[in-house]
């Protein structure tokens, strides 16, 4: 009778230790927030509802900007490949080598192999038991294309070419929309690969409805199994072509000269407005799957606007939208504090309670201490770069176009004050006051993101010779270093180098 009893004992004990457990792994688990990060392509900040635009209509993103922390100075990079790129591992071009579409310097083993070398927030939060999926845009250059596992992605509904047909599919051809440019659509009869099978579509279906649809899924599913998730989507617009939307008509066309009623203008500015159509779908899913008051919410955007700012080594064009709402987040509405895209991996890291791999180290820092309240500040200083040029800024002074390779070493420097976006910037060289900051401008780039220079190996290189001749010829060289006229606020003169010669020889 004894052993008996000594028995059930231990079958009690074993069961009580097991329900703690388990209830303290359950509880961990819940305690670890969702993540939604939406990233739109080629949009500046000042194309929204709250950043002051009254020509559009973004209810949905403004509540959020509202609910929690929007901030008035944020940056990314100025074009898409060294932008995803720098979101995606927390790392600048000065680390990564990925400056510019179609310049990626090799990494150590002689590939542009990115997250071999640079592990992406998808691979640790997954690595950290999250369920993570990815919709809309790859585009990111020579790095390994979404589906490949060490980049961390369960699941994938993405735009593809034919490059990415040939691959998955082993097929020459597509049969859907195509754009004007050649490529296939984006938009109006997209060419879909969603989990290694290819999506068919109509002229009435629009793209940004199908990947839009898959992340709500995602998150109902995700929701249902009660499991942390990821879902990251870098959306397709406003990205040209610039499509008439589902609002407009039920199906358009991906050739924007085919719909010569309404002008580019509008249709970017419908695309603007339908990109909150689309955010607000998924607030609504997360709600409708329980789980909203459980997940942070990201909005950003790549880079600037395309013509107006994209690709372009001035403040303009690495100024983006940075929205961030929901679990734990403190609401504080407009914010002054600077932050920029490297601070997304270690925000989405920190929150998730999540173990980074051995020795990892990145260029950003967590937002998570001022998102929460813990703080007031996050940091004194973000970056950016962008071909082969990098920006600097503080809250009152602004280092854009330094660009040795272009002949402008020492850049542009600006005493900024309170203002952001352009307003009353005056220039700040050589003036006493100033000096001290100038300084400390100069010795971050010496100590911490050295560029690039026209001796630099790579560009003995085939491919590095292909862009240094097509890079500093004066006409985009001229677009590089300004602002576009509508912008031109300020002081943007220039002194070249006197060793560099292509500006005046119009090489």
């Amino acid at each position: 009778m004894r052993l008996v009893r000594f028995k059930a004992l231990i079958i009690i004990a074993a069961l009580v230790v097991n329900l703690s457990y388990t209830a303290k792994a359950n509880g961990k688990k819940k305690e670890r927030p969702n993540f939604v990060v939406i990233m739109c392509d080629d949009v500046s900040h000042d194309m929204f509802g709250c950043y002051g635009n009254e020509e559009v209509k973004t209810p949905n993103i403004d509540k959020l900007a509202q609910e929690g922390v929007y901030f008035q100075t944020a940056w990314n990079s100025a074009l898409c490949c060294p932008a995803r790129a720098e979101i995606m591992t927390g790392k600048y071009a000065t680390t990564t080598g990925f400056w510019n579409n179609g310049f990626a310097i090799p990494q150590e083993d002689g590939s542009n192999n990115l997250f071999e070398h640079h592990t992406a927030f998808s691979k640790i939060l997954n690595d950290n038991g999250y369920r993570t999926a990815v919709a809309g845009k790859w585009h990111i250059g020579g790095a390994e294309h979404e589906f490949d596992p060490i980049v961390g992605f369960d699941e994938y509904c993405m735009w593809q070419g034919l490059k990415e047909v040939k691959i998955l599919l082993n097929q020459d051809s597509w049969e859907g929309g195509w754009e004007a440019t050649g490529k296939t659509a984006r938009y109006w009869n997209p060419c879909v690969i969603q989990n290694g099978e290819l999506i068919k579509t109509t002229p009435n279906d629009f793209g940004p409805d199908i990947y839009t649809g898959f992340i709500c899924d995602f998150i109902d599913r995700s929701a249902k199994a009660d499991e942390p998730f990821l879902a990251y989507y870098p959306m397709v617009a406003p990205h040209g072509p610039y499509v008439e939307v589902p609002t407009r008509t039920d199906a358009g066309s991906n050739d924007p000269q085919k719909e010569s009623k309404v002008s580019n203008e509008q249709r970017f500015v419908e695309l603007v407005d339908y990109i909150d159509i689309l955010v607000g779908r998924i607030l609504n899913q997360l709600e409708e799957s329980g789980v909203a008051e459980n997940t942070v919410v990201i909005f950003t955007s790549d880079n600037g606007t395309a013509v107006t700012a994209k690709s372009r080594g001035v403040e303009r064009g690495c100024h983006i939208p940075f929205v961030v709402a929901g679990k734990g987040i403190k609401q504080r509405g407009l914010s002054t504090e600077l932050c920029d895209a490297t601070d997304i991996l270690p925000t989405l890291v920190d929150f998730a309670k999540a173990d980074a791999p051995k020795g990892f180290e990145c260029d950003g820092e967590s937002l998570m201490p001022f998102l929460t309240g813990k703080t007031d500040a996050h940091k004194d200083v973000i970056h950016s770069c962008i071909g082969t040029t990098q920006l600097l800024r503080t809250k009152s002074y602004l280092l854009e176009v330094i660009c040795p390779v272009l002949g402008v070493p020492q850049g542009r420097f600006y005493y900024t004050g309170e203002n952001h976006s352009g307003n009353n910037y005056t220039r700040a060289e050589n003036v006493p006051e100033h000096e001290e900051v100038r300084q400390m401008f100069q010795n971050i780039l010496d100590e911490k993101y050295v560029g690039l220079t026209k001796d630099h190996p790579y560009f003995l290189e085939k491919g590095g010779k292909k862009f240094l001749k097509l890079y500093t010829k004066a006409k985009p060289a001229d677009k590089h270093l300004h602002n576009h006229k509508d912008y031109q606020k300020y002081d943007e003169t220039i002194t070249f180098d006197e060793s560099t010669k292509w500006y005046e020889n119009g090489d």
